[in-house]
């Protein structure tokens, strides 16, 4: 195998710690100095700890313990559960189970700089984080261990997304601070867009001793660039106004054949005019301007873009003697979002209506705390709304809301988006107090399936997708009320084999990789060394005794 510094995850790494150079963040010398160490760099595991070493260079930033991963001797690899993956028409996506560390090297496989949306809802709470889940106040995870277990998995959802992918994370405030400087280290600040801030209830406790919570936050990153930018939705119609008093005082021309008057004929001679100043004498005949407009005010748009805008046919409104002018454009316009997303500004529920939706697929209550599929659809459709074959990947998956998002946007739009989840294969505890997880244990032990969260997670999606659940039951409130969506959903669960299993190469399924089935086991071998490092090492070690 070639020297491993040549692995595309190490080339990624390095070119981002060159940025932070260039950025002024990372001091040249310890950028040569962690070269270094990625050369040596025997796995992923150790390149991306070596990184997260890397940012305690920093001048300035977020300080904290960073606790690495602990490499497992064996490998991690995707075999395909039969008996929860099902086939249909429409999009193909896909439910890994198993810790999202592994699950994202994997998925670098076939996803490298391909996934266009990431949305995540990390654990504040000590459930589900393995050896990251010590606490410390109110059984909140200790930050170093938040911070440490998030930063090694957004340093691979980094190389994941696409040139002009974005990710949205939801945090409480008590955790937004931190996270958002975490953000910053792995994505660039100059990479941030966005804080939203969504009202997860109309109806915050009253009782509550200091503040009444309505909102929770919402952060979004891009990769590089963006074509476009984000949207709020589609406007049809009306106009706006090109004034802002707010705005730098410039002159302008706006061509006669786009614009419309609502004024009385006549010369109106060059001035002042509350706002703006005529440069030029104004005349109308019979409704129609004689001449350009030729105006000086604080203008939204410079001469470049009304020319630009005026050759796409935008309208540009005179309604009164004021000359307060405004502009139309032509057919349908994206609207930039506003930083609150609510019911009233956009449509998005609250935590309360996302139970009732949660309670009408299952019956009763599974999940505690769970996202409205009204929230993602609307924070997915801002970055695809252009996009509509888009890859989108939620890596603690939950509920699976992500999954009924992406299938509901697609319904509105005729998209043909698909999903990726991830999620933990947690053992749910018999001896429990919970109601919820005492459902969760009587829907699964009607499956005859073990005691495992994602199974509940499979059975949501399924639910959604097939009008049934895998009891072939459908006397639930939501198929009743709501269309089924089409659609086929591969159930991934990792699995971990010795780097010395001889039949590791027969084990590892290429077509869960998409990539078609070798030939021949010579093709087969030169894959998996390239995309498995740790099989290849093993393979060169094995050829040099």
């Amino acid at each position: 195998m070639a020297n491993y510094i040549e692995n595309k995850t190490v080339k990624n790494l390095i070119a981002d710690l060159e940025k932070r150079v260039e950025e002024h963040i990372l001091e040249p010398n310890n950028l040569e100095f962690l070269k270094k160490l990625l050369s040596k760099a025997e796995s992923e595991d150790e390149a991306i700890s070596i990184c997260k070493l890397g940012t305690t260079f920093y001048k300035t930033g977020l300080i904290f313990d960073k606790k690495l991963e602990v490499p497992s001797d064996g490998i991690y690899i995707f075999n395909k559960n039969e008996k929860l993956s099902f086939d249909g028409n429409g999009t193909k996506n896909k439910l890994i189970i198993g810790d999202n560390y592994y699950a994202l090297l994997n998925l670098l496989v076939e996803y490298r700089g391909k996934i266009d949306v990431i949305y995540i809802d990390p654990p504040y709470g000590a459930n589900d984080l393995g050896e990251f889940a010590h606490t410390n106040y109110e059984n909140q995870i200790n930050r170093d261990n938040l911070l440490s277990m998030l930063q090694s998995r957004l340093m691979i959802a980094l190389q994941l997304l696409s040139d002009t992918g974005v990710i949205f994370c939801s945090i409480d405030d008590k955790n937004y601070a931190y996270i958002k400087c975490l953000f910053d280290e792995v994505f660039g600040e100059r990479n941030y867009l966005a804080t939203f801030h969504w009202m997860k209830t109309a109806t915050p406790p009253s009782l509550s001793p200091n503040v009444r919570k309505k909102f929770e936050y919402v952060l979004c990153y891009k990769k590089y660039q963006m074509d476009g930018g984000l949207s709020g939705g589609v406007v049809s119609g009306g106009d706006m106004p090109l004034l802002n008093d707010g705005n730098r005082v410039i002159s302008v021309v706006v061509p006669k054949e786009n614009i419309i008057c609502k004024i009385p004929d006549g010369v109106y001679p060059a001035g002042q005019y509350d706002r703006v100043e005529l440069e030029e004498s104004f005349a109308v005949r019979e409704g129609m301007p004689v001449d350009d407009l030729h105006i000086k005010g604080p203008m939204k748009w410079t001469q470049e873009t009304i020319l630009k805008e005026a050759s796409k046919g935008t309208a540009f409104y005179i309604k009164s003697t004021k000359f307060a002018i405004r502009y139309a454009r032509s057919g349908d316009r994206i609207k930039t979002p506003s930083n609150i997303i609510s019911k009233d500004e956009c449509g998005v529920g609250t935590n309360e209506e996302a139970t009732k939706e949660l309670d009408s697929i299952f019956g009763k209550k599974m999940f505690d705390f769970p996202k409205p599929s009204s929230l993602i659809e609307y924070l997915v459709n801002m970055r695809t709304y252009d996009k509509k074959d888009a890859v989108v990947l939620d890596f603690f998956a939950g509920s699976g809301t992500t999954g009924q998002a992406v299938m509901n946007l697609n319904r509105k739009d005729g998209g043909n988006r698909s999903f990726i989840l991830v999620q933990l294969p947690e053992t749910l505890a018999t001896d429990t107090k919970s109601d919820t997880v005492k459902n969760q244990i009587e829907l699964l032990d009607s499956y005859g399936l073990p005691h495992n969260l994602a199974y509940i997670t499979a059975d949501r999606l399924r639910r959604v997708i097939k009008g049934e659940g895998y009891d072939g039951r459908n006397n639930y409130d939501w198929i009743k009320k709501n269309k089924k969506f089409d659609g086929s959903l591969e159930v991934l669960e990792m699995t971990e084999y010795s780097i010395y299993d001889h039949s590791i190469f027969d084990k590892i399924d290429e077509t869960l990789y998409g990539h078609e089935k070798f030939n021949n086991i010579k093709e087969k071998i030169e894959w998996v060394c390239t995309n498995f490092e740790k099989v290849a090492r093993k393979l060169k070690d094995a050829s040099r005794n």
